[in-house]
């Protein structure tokens, strides 16, 4: 603001405007420069994140292979007869037992 008040003559008024103006565009120059590495940064960050999903995917669908073996095999089990079925509430019951006997074993203040 100094400077507008020196001015006496156009050529001074030019001068100064030239000046503020080349001020204005590195500044603006510098913004852009910052605006165009975080618009790379999140285009990396989006292209590891999709790679991630798509191996998730994959795990997901392996998994979800697994589980459906299980499940029919639990069930041909199941379906088989009554000393299967007795085997399976025995495991049931006992890996109950084993979950709760952990969790308060996990749970109680060490002394």
């Amino acid at each position: 603001m100094a400077d507008w008040a020196r001015a006496q003559s156009p050529g001074a008024v030019e001068e100064i405007l030239d000046r503020e103006n080349k001020r204005v565009a590195d500044s603006l120059a510098s913004k852009v420069t910052r605006l165009k590495s975080l618009a790379l940064d999140i285009d990396r960050d989006v292209e590891d994140q999709n790679q991630s999903l798509g191996g998730m995917d994959t795990d997901l669908t392996s998994v979800t292979g697994l589980l459906t073996g299980s499940v029919k095999r639990f069930s041909t089990m199941a379906r088989s007869g009554r000393d299967n079925r007795k085997l399976l509430c025995g495991m049931a019951v006992g890996l109950i037992v084993v979950f709760f006997i952990l969790s308060y074993l996990l749970s109680r203040p060490r002394t």
